[in-house]
């Protein structure tokens, strides 16, 4: 990932614009999952879901053409989705203790279970709702958000030695007002 492209996003975050966490109680909900077909290794501890597959935990929602999943040895599960061919998968998910949620979509999301951390790549594009009102936007090639530390990191550099330079979209709303004026 390109740090000059991710910092300024990274400190604008920190410095108080409001964290971007996730709902603590998702890490102990269950997984669910729907599709049109599964294919199950015991052995292995793999699942890959095809048609139409949709993933919940919790407030986090994850959608796309086909979603693998693999449980690690210590039992958390890592998440691979990707959209139909020519468009881009989905994801969802409430911040913790407020009344805003984070939605994206890139041809490819990756799901950390351990870390609790979704990284977009390809198109990618990251919302965030209060209520069902758009306050920021984020679009890049690859963006990270890190729930577990408050972090959101977007790199506009495309993969490719040859491949010409990105660009780092954002749209900030300002902070919502709790006072109101003379």
């Amino acid at each position: 990932m390109n740090p000059v492209a991710s910092l300024p996003i990274a400190l604008f975050l920190l410095l108080g614009v409001g964290t971007v966490s996730a709902e603590r109680a998702d890490r102990d909900k269950p997984m669910r999952i729907e599709a049109d077909r599964l294919k199950y290794d015991d052995a292995k501890r793999y699942s890959l879901f095809e048609g139409k597959a949709a993933l919940t935990k919790g407030t986090l929602v994850l959608r796309g053409a086909r979603i693998e999943i693999s449980e690690k040895a210590d039992g958390y599960k890592h998440a691979t989705i990707v959209g139909e061919p020519g468009s881009r998968a989905f994801f969802r998910q409430k911040r913790e203790g407020v009344e805003e949620f984070f939605e994206g979509e890139a041809v490819r999301i990756e799901y950390d279970g351990r870390t609790d951390r979704i990284e977009l790549s390809e198109r990618a594009e990251v919302r965030r709702f209060r209520g069902v009102a758009l306050v920021d936007s984020f679009v890049g090639q690859r963006i990270v958000y890190e729930n577990l530390n408050d972090l959101l990191y977007i790199d506009g550099q495309r993969p490719g030695a040859n491949a010409p330079q990105g660009r780092v979209r954002a749209t900030i709303s300002p902070p919502e007002r709790t006072e109101s004026r003379p």
